[in-house]
């Protein structure tokens, strides 16, 4: 089939360029400083968010809830007419920086593409996302190619609709694709390495677009385009809604509360993407590695590491979808809810976005502060000629703004009270979800008694990931 032909061409792009000679670069994110939280931050943390959940399990009744959470405060209107434009602008750029990737500069601290990648894309997008909605419908690289190109072979073949994906398929397309990129991210030996970024971004571009020509674009980008998916499920905390070209402001996490359940894929979608990103702190630190007789004073780097850090990445996502699996089981047992899992696990799994971009953020706060600095010189001579073409190429990178006790003190405060509100949201959400299932409010504080102890205890393991010495 066509889509899985997508994932195959992409899973072989990433182990063909696993097997080509490079040097063993370090991931561009990983150069950034890593501020260690006193241990008092995860102690206290952990119990604030111990005592708002159970304030929130014991006072809170549901139709106070229910007004906090349908409050809006409308704005203005606007069209799509700008989107393929927008678009085609993005993705000039994203060719621009393909070819910056295969013939400029080797360093990854140079080069704009792995900076852009990892750090403005992966790090820094997600929180706009998180925070202005959906922008990426808007600057993906692919919607304007794709109106182009509709209108070509409309032209030239009628008007023949393209074929849909089969219904049983899910979001498993975009689960296979996302955990690809995971392993490419978190697990190859070079993932910033230019030019093998650059063949592997470029394979993955022209297999999403074929696979939109092939399915229809909203076929594709909603289940099987792993970034539009991922995107589009953070979006949906945002504080801005848009609804039939109306602009307006809600609660944070306000519309998690209309999504409609996920199907299995999607729930496990979702687990994925927070799992991979504890993965990637927790395989960092002293404790990890000492389990595998690792020292972590002697890193031996990414190359010896990949057996450990796929078994890894597997166990952390098993685990963590074991333990929701477990909670949201118990949980409905105690409601007396003997239905089958999957709808209740497919609607409560919208209560992880607040905490999965919650985490987000604070694990990747310095990388940002600082690799950010490195975007903006590199994207002024993205061929490394001497350009200056936007007046930053002379900058010079201050990693001292994640240095120093004031710093230290304000990113300490930052990245727990990030984790905290992640975790209090979650809990918010999840009982408004939770009442859905069950509308007698004594089931539904029942039925999430399980749940809010896993968020409990994400929430600690999160600022603990914080709190421990890392190598690497």
């Amino acid at each position: 089939m066509k889509d899985r032909s997508a994932g195959v061409i992409l899973a072989l792009a990433v182990a063909l360029t696993s097997l080509l000679p490079t040097s063993a670069f370090a991931h561009a994110s990983d150069r950034g400083h890593v501020l260690l939280f006193p241990t008092g931050y995860y102690i206290a943390g952990g119990a604030l968010a111990v005592a708002v959940s159970f304030l929130v399990l014991a006072l809170l009744p549901p139709a106070a809830l229910d007004n906090f959470w349908r409050r809006r405060l409308p704005l203005f209107t606007f069209g799509d007419t700008p989107r393929t434009l927008v678009s085609l602008i993005s993705f000039a750029g994203f060719a621009l920086l393909i070819a910056a990737g295969l013939v400029g500069s080797r360093d990854p601290l140079s080069n704009p593409l792995p900076l852009v990648i990892w750090t403005l894309l992966w790090a820094g997008f997600t929180l706009l996302q998180g925070v202005f909605g959906d922008l990426w419908s808007w600057l993906n690289p692919w919607y304007g190619p794709w109106r182009v190109a509709s209108r070509v072979f409309g032209r030239q073949a009628g008007d023949v609709k393209p074929s849909r994906l089969p219904s049983w398929l899910g979001y498993w397309p975009a689960f296979a694709l996302f955990f690809a990129f995971a392993w490419f991210e978190l697990i190859d030996p070079a993932p910033d390495d230019p030019a093998r970024l650059a063949f592997a971004a470029g394979i993955y571009w022209l297999a999403s677009f074929v696979a939109m020509l092939v399915f229809g674009y909203d076929a594709w980008s909603l289940r099987g385009e792993f970034l539009t998916v991922f995107f589009t499920m953070v979006a949906r905390f945002a504080p801005v809604e848009r609804l039939d070209g109306r602009l307006s402001l809600c609660w944070p996490g306000a519309k998690l509360l209309a999504a409609a359940p996920l199907p299995l894929s999607g729930t496990l979608f979702l687990l994925l993407a927070l799992s991979s990103v504890s993965f990637d702190g927790l395989s960092k630190t002293f404790f990890w590695l000492g389990l595998f007789g690792v020292n972590p004073l002697e890193y031996p780097g990414r190359t010896a590491l990949i057996g450990i850090g796929s078994f890894g990445l597997v166990l952390t996502f098993v685990l963590l979808a074991a333990v929701f699996a477990s909670a949201v089981f118990l949980g409905q047992r105690l409601a007396g809810d003997d239905h089958s899992l999957r709808a209740p696990s497919g609607l409560l799994v919208w209560s992880i976005v607040p905490i999965a971009l919650a985490y987000h953020i604070a694990h990747y706060l310095t990388v940002l502060l600082v690799d950010g600095q490195y975007a903006l010189v590199a994207l002024s001579d993205p061929f490394a000629l001497g350009w200056n073409l936007f007046g930053t190429a002379d900058r010079m990178v201050e990693a001292g703004v994640v240095a120093g006790a004031q710093s230290a003190w304000w990113l300490w405060n930052i990245q727990a009270g990030v984790i905290i509100a992640g975790h209090v949201l979650a809990v918010l959400i999840a009982h408004g979800l939770a009442w859905r299932l069950h509308p007698q409010p004594s089931r539904a504080a029942l039925s999430q008694l399980p749940l809010t102890f896993l968020m409990i205890a994400y929430t600690i393991f999160g600022l603990w990931l914080l709190a421990t010495p890392t190598a690497g």
